[in-house]
This record gives structure tokens, sequence and C-alpha cells, in this order.
């Protein structure tokens, strides 16, 4: 476990967080890793609905391999799908890590940072914990140049059809800095001539 150390900002307070391993959670090896150039232009938030929240450290290495058995296992994917979990108990768990493909946002795969914040954040608020180990890992990286300082914040329903984050998380996220409202395609009908 290292700490994480960025620059804080407003009053230049030291980011605090703790980072943990893929191997102090105990994953299993991936089966392929490919990495992505960075830094990466967008971070990417979600809510893993299933499994539920945790509080305890060994609840939230447990999580994290069961999300791990779910996505490498029952669907056949490389590895955990996320860059990075956070559990209840602060804690920041390495995923994928920093610049490597993730499976967590098609489109966005090759170049984000996808954070999961371990539980169902649809009606409740994550707690103060978790939700500032996600910020001290955002500035984190963008303090080592993993993450493009004028990078962009999504909740993964903006780029999905999902409901995650969840609703009470997603409206969270959106008064953080960086948040960007994505504009939405829509299908111009050609204007036809009039004779």
């Amino acid at each position: 476990m290292q700490p994480l150390a960025a620059d804080g900002g407003a009053g230049g307070a030291a980011k605090s967080s703790q980072l943990l391993s893929r191997a102090d959670w105990g994953a299993r090896m991936p089966k392929e890793v490919n990495y992505f150039d960075g830094p990466a232009p967008y971070v990417i938030i979600h809510h893993s609905y299933i499994p539920a929240a945790c509080s305890t450290t060994p609840d939230c290495m447990l999580s994290m391999r069961q999300m791990q058995d779910f996505h490498q296992v029952d669907r056949g994917w490389n590895d955990i799908g996320y860059s990075f979990g956070i559990g209840g108990d602060g804690l920041i768990y390495t995923g994928r890590g920093f610049n490597v493909v993730g499976a967590h946002a098609p489109k966005y795969n090759d170049k984000s940072v996808g954070i999961v914040l371990i539980g169902d954040w649809r009606t409740e608020l994550p707690p103060t914990i978790m939700l500032r180990a996600a910020q001290d890992l955002i500035a984190f990286g963008v303090a080592q140049g993993y993450i493009d300082p004028s990078y962009k914040l999504l909740g993964h329903r903006q780029v999905r059809d999902t409901e995650c984050p969840g609703g009470r998380l997603y409206q969270e996220i959106s008064t953080w800095p960086h948040f960007t409202q994505l504009n939405k395609t829509v299908e111009v009908q050609p204007v036809a001539n009039k004779v």
C-alpha cells in the first residue's frame, strides 16, 4: 500500500489517500494487457451496483475479486474492466491501472481512466471518504502525467445507455471540477429544395 501525494490545489493541502496494488487485493493475472499513450483526456465515474457497498478492507478486497470474476470469467474479458476501484474503507484499489485499455466504457476505453465507486449510488451519496479518495486519485493522475490537466470528467451514463453511476453520485460529480456535459449529436435531415 502506498500513499498518494499530489498538490492539493486550494490551500495546497496534501492528498493522503492510500493506493493498493493488485497483489494487495488478491487479483488474478490479466489474460492480456494493452496500453494506450497518455495522458488520458477523460475520467469516467461508475458505480458497481453489485457488489453492494463495502465498509471494511477485507469486504472491499472481496468486492474487487468478485468484480474481476464477473468480468474476466463470466464475461471473458482480459481483466476487471475498471482502471481503479474505491472502497467504503476509503482505499483505492488498482484495477487495470493507468494507461491500460479498459472495458468500462465503449469508445472511451483507450482514452480514459475508469473509476468505480463500489456500491449502489442511485439514491444515496457515497461516504465522504470515498468521494475524497476519487478526487485524490484524479489529482494524483494529473500530477503524475497520467491524466491530462484539461481532462473531461464524465459519468458512465453520458457515454452509454445506463443509469450508472447512479443518480445521486451523478448529481454529486456534476459539481466537481472538469465535469463536462457532452453535446448530443442530433441527426439533421437535409432540407428539401423548394422550387
